[in-house]
C-alpha cells in the first residue's frame, strides 16, 4: 500500500478518485444480451447459460427435490451460523416498519402515508468464487417482512448444473419463493422482461460483476427499478496510536480478497502506525488462500497521513465510502462528524466481517461514491410510500380559494374547475343550512 503524507486539496481529488472504465465496449455487449432475452426469453437464457456458465439446462427452476437434497448438504454447524445471522438481520430490519400518523393540516383536510410492499421483486446472488449466500439473507430477510407477496432468486449454477446448496438453504430460511439457475447478464435480463419459466419482477436488488451492474443500470432506464448504482466494494479504516495494527490491517485485506478491483484505505494521523500496519498487511496476507486477489486489490490501495482528526473526517466525507471503520480511541466523537458512508462500524472490537454476515445491518450499500446520495438496502427499499388524503366541506371552503388562485395563476382552468365546482357546491349548502 503506497503511503501519502499531508496531501494538499488538489492531491486529495487525485487519491480519492475511483477507476474509471471506458464502458463502450461493455455496454454494447450487455444489451445486446438483454435484447435477445427480451425477444427469445428461456431459449435465449439457456443458450447463454452454456456460453458464460458452460452448463446445459433443461430447465431453469430448482425443484423442491433439489431444495430438499441442499439440507443434507449443508452441516449443521454452518446452518446455526445462518439462522442466528437471520434472526439477527430480522430483528433489525424488523424495527424499521413504517407507522404512518394521520395529520389534520387545517380543519376538514387530513393526509397521512402508508408504507405498501412491492409485490414481486427479484434478488440477484453471485455463485462464482465466492457464493454469497449471506446476501440471500440481506436481501430475502426484509423482502419478507415488507410483504412482498413473490421473492424471485436468480444464481449461477456450478458446472454439473446444481446450485452451491449454502444458497439454497439460505433462500430457505430467509423465505425466497422460487430459485432459478440463471446468472450473469441474462438473469437480469429474465427478471426484467420475464421468460415462460421466470416471472417478470417490479425491482432488482444484489450485487455483481461489472456486466451484471451494467445489465442492472440499462433496464433500470426502462423496465424496472433497482437498488442502487454500485461499483467495486470498497472500506476506509480511520485509525490512530491507540489503534490495533493487526486489527486494522485484517480489516484492510477482508475488503481486499473481495475482488482485484475493490478499494481499500487507510486515513490516519499516526506515523508510527504506518509500518506496524504495513507489517500486519504483509504476515496476514501470506497466510490467505485468496491472497493473489488481495495482493491486487492492495496495489492500487492507499495510507493517507493526515494532521489532525478534522482531516481525518474531511477525507471520509469527501470519498463517501460504502463501509467506515473507525478504530480510533475517540471513534464516538468521530462518528458525530460523519456525514457521507455506507455503513460506519465504531470501535476496535466491531470489524466490517461483522456487518457482512451476521450484526443484523445490512451489506448491500451504495459504492463509487453514491453514499453522498443514497441508502443502503433497508426495509424501505421494498416499499412504496403511497399518500392518502381525504377533505370534507369543510376543508374545501378552507383551500378551495387558494387551489382556484394558483390553478388560475398557472393556467391550467380545468385544475380549477374540479375546485371550483365542489367549492361553490359547499357554499351552497352551507348557505341553505343558514337559511
Amino acid at each position: 500500500m503506497k503511503v501519502y503524507r499531508y496531501p494538499s486539496d488538489e492531491e486529495l481529488d487525485e487519491l480519492l478518485k475511483r477507476p474509471v472504465r471506458d464502458a463502450a465496449d461493455l455496454n454494447a455487449t450487455v444489451a445486446a444480451v438483454l435484447d435477445d432475452v427480451r425477444q427469445r426469453g428461456d431459449a435465449a437464457v439457456r443458450e447463454y447459460e452454456a456460453r458464460f456458465d458452460h452448463v446445459r439446462l433443461d430447465a431453469l427452476a430448482v425443484t423442491p427435490e433439489e431444495m430438499a437434497e441442499a439440507e443434507t448438504l449443508v452441516d449443521d454447524e454452518l446452518k446455526g451460523a445462518l439462522k442466528l445471522a437471520h434472526r439477527n438481520i430480522e430483528k433489525f430490519h424488523a424495527s424499521q416498519r413504517f407507522e404512518g400518523e394521520k395529520v389534520e393540516v387545517t380543519e376538514g383536510v387530513t393526509c397521512w402515508q402508508k408504507a405498501v410492499p412491492i409485490e414481486r421483486v427479484g434478488l440477484y446472488i453471485p455463485g462464482g468464487t465466492a457464493p454469497l449466500f449471506s446476501t440471500v439473507l440481506m436481501l430475502a430477510t426484509p423482502a419478507r417482512i415488507a410483504g412482498c407477496d413473490e421473492i424471485v432468486l436468480c444464481t449461477p449454477p456450478r458446472p454439473d448444473g446444481t446450485v452451491n446448496p449454502a444458497i439454497l438453504v439460505a433462500a430457505r430460511i430467509a423465505g425466497v419463493s422460487r430459485v432459478f439457475k440463471i446468472g450473469g447478464v441474462q438473469a437480469i435480463g429474465a427478471m426484467a422482461f420475464g421468460t415462460e419459466s421466470v416471472p417478470r419482477v417490479y425491482k432488482i436488488f444484489g450485487p455483481g460483476n461489472q456486466f451484471v451492474m451494467c445489465a442492472k443500470q440499462q433496464v433500470s432506464l426502462h423496465d424496472v427499478a433497482i437498488d442502487m448504482p454500485a461499483g467495486p466494494s470498497e472500506v476506509e479504516v480511520l485509525a490512530d496510536e491507540s489503534s490495533n495494527p493487526a486489527f486494522v490491517a485484517a480489516d484492510l485485506l477482508s475488503q481486499a480478497e473481495h475482488g482485484v478491483d475493490s478499494q481499500v484505505l487507510l486515513v490516519t494521523h499516526s506515523e508510527s502506525l504506518i509500518p506496524q500496519v504495513q507489517a500486519e498487511v504483509e504476515a496476514q496476507l501470506a497466510r490467505l488462500p485468496r491472497r493473489e486477489i488481495a495482493q491486487k486489490s492492495l496495489e492500487s490501495s492507499k495510507i493517507i497521513l493526515v494532521g489532525d482528526d478534522r482531516a481525518m473526517l474531511d477525507i471520509t466525507n469527501r470519498y463517501a465510502p460504502e463501509h467506515l471503520i473507525i478504530e480510533t480511541a475517540n471513534y464516538e466523537e468521530l462518528a458525530l462528524g460523519v456525514r457521507n458512508a455506507g455503513s460506519v462500524f465504531l470501535g476496535p472490537w466491531t470489524p466490517e466481517s461483522a456487518g457482512d454476515y451476521a450484526s443484523g445491518t445490512n451489506h448491500t450499500l451504495p459504492t463509487n461514491g453514491y453514499a453522498v446520495a443514497y441508502s443502503g438496502v433497508n426495509l424501505d427499499s421494498f416499499c412504496r410510500k403511497m399518500t392518502f388524503q381525504h377533505i370534507t366541506p369543510e376543508g374545501i371552503r378552507r383551500i378551495g380559494p387558494a387551489v382556484e388562485l394558483m390553478a388560475a395563476g398557472e393556467q391550467l382552468d380545468a385544475h380549477r374547475q374540479a375546485m371550483s365546482l365542489r367549492l361553490r357546491q359547499a357554499e351552497a349548502a352551507d348557505g341553505a343550512a343558514q337559511g
